[in-house]
């Protein structure tokens, strides 16, 4: 990368500012996707649903964030990245306060919908947004600390839901969760510095259509595409699910006690650190059949009766997932020659579809089969795992070369242009 004039540089007052505003906007955005997570089995009380219904106000919104994903990044060439990033924040935060008055499902997931696609607006541009304005020094380091709010926002937005969950009404801990996240956006708009090198450009369905087209043909792409799909299936399965497991008999766990599950992400995180760091010693393939084989003993390791060989179980799975997705999703840029965000954003659209589409299913399978109906259904997404990583180390890279790749104006998806 080559330092431009006027970008930002580490130990400045902006380079703390917009580390800072950054860290807010993933932690807003995957604290409010979240939040109702450990709220579905109050769900189905109060609304007289089954499992796989309460689900649908997780799905809802990762399934309008998925599809949502892809133009984002577009979107932000024509309207600016602080603009739409802090409208994004504003707005999933009022929606969460509106969720927290939402009297019927209906008006729930229309919320949920509402919620998902705003929240787009984040992903898709934030990581824009440093490469525009980080000098090549400071974009490690504030890359880094952005994917760190990601994940606290995530798991604070399950663990406090929950506890709250215990001494208040599910309305009020939503509210709360909604009232945090609006007084962090407006610090977000006060603390981002404004974008000196962005350049405006006209929103254009033409290259990005080409160059989706050759993301589409492109077999190793479509080999991770499905990996996205099928390893986070199977990961927001478990933690969909497993609360019902553990506050039901002969466990009987408090939302509280259930939260502390959420904890495990701390080690996925590790997990993933330590296995994308083993690439290039051990390759990917090998890298990513160990992650497999990892989370498969995890959620066998959920089969048995102890609580403390269940914890350890979804710990152990948790560390191989992060460490899967880690390494598939880097190997996403890796593989395409062009737009190599765009093919992330389709990574991320799988990804999230994986979550919608399993997260559901699960509650199918969870209503008639219980607990072990809920592994086998993982089961049988990692033996699909494996055969699609089979498959991906027998291709050898075929990136496209669409015209539009080259383009200075292809600008796509939720890591920039």
């Amino acid at each position: 990368m080559t330092q431009r004039h006027g970008q930002i540089e580490r130990g400045t007052r902006e380079y703390r500012h917009a580390n800072l505003a950054l860290f807010i906007a993933g932690f807003v955005t995957f604290s409010t996707l979240y939040t109702v997570q450990p709220l579905l089995p109050l769900f189905v009380v109060e609304f007289r649903i089954s499992p796989a219904t309460a689900s649908l106000a997780l799905s809802t919104a990762t399934f309008a964030l998925a599809w949502m994903l892809p133009v984002s990044g577009s979107f932000s060439d024509a309207y600016g990245r602080r603009v739409l990033m802090g409208t994004a924040l504003v707005l999933t935060s009022l929606l969460a306060l509106a969720c927290a008055f939402s009297s019927t499902l209906p008006t729930l997931l229309a919320l949920r919908l509402l919620q998902g696609a705003v929240l787009a607006g984040v992903p898709a541009v934030a990581m824009a947004y440093l490469n525009d304005e980080m000098s090549p020094r400071a974009i490690g380091a504030a890359m880094g600390l952005y994917i760190a709010g990601n994940a606290c926002g995530g798991m604070t937005g399950r663990i406090l839901t929950a506890v709250l969950a215990d001494v208040l009404p599910w309305r009020g801990a939503v509210a709360v969760i909604g009232g945090i996240a609006l007084s962090l956006s407006v610090l977000f708009w006060v603390l981002l510095p404004p974008s000196r090198h962005f350049q405006r450009r006209p929103f254009r369905i033409k290259p990005l259509t080409a160059s989706l087209v050759g993301h589409l043909r492109e077999p190793g792409l479509l080999c991770l595409f499905a990996l996205a799909f099928l390893l986070m299936g199977g990961f927001v399965t478990l933690y969909n699910y497993v609360t019902f497991y553990l506050l039901a008999p002969p466990y009987s766990l408090s939302q509280s006690q259930v939260a502390l599950v959420f904890l495990a992400y701390a080690f996925g995180a590790c997990g993933s650190s330590v296995m994308g760091g083993q690439v290039e010693r051990i390759g990917r393939s090998r890298i990513l059949y160990t992650a497999l084989a990892t989370m498969a003993t995890g959620i066998l390791l959920t089969l048995l009766a102890p609580l403390g060989a269940i914890v350890a179980g979804i710990v152990v799975f948790t560390i191989g997932f992060f460490g899967a997705h880690a390494v598939a999703s880097a190997w996403v840029g890796t593989r395409a020659a062009g737009a190599r965000a765009q093919a992330s954003s389709l990574y991320l659209l799988a990804y999230y579809l994986g979550s919608s589409i399993s997260g559901t299913g699960g509650g199918l399978i969870w209503s008639c089969c219980g607990w072990r109906g809920v592994v086998g259904l993982v089961a049988g997404l990692l033996v699909l795992a494996g055969l699609v990583i089979l498959r991906l180390t027998s291709l050898t890279p075929q990136p496209f070369r669409a015209a539009a790749a080259a383009s200075p104006d292809a600008s796509f998806g939720p890591f920039g242009k």
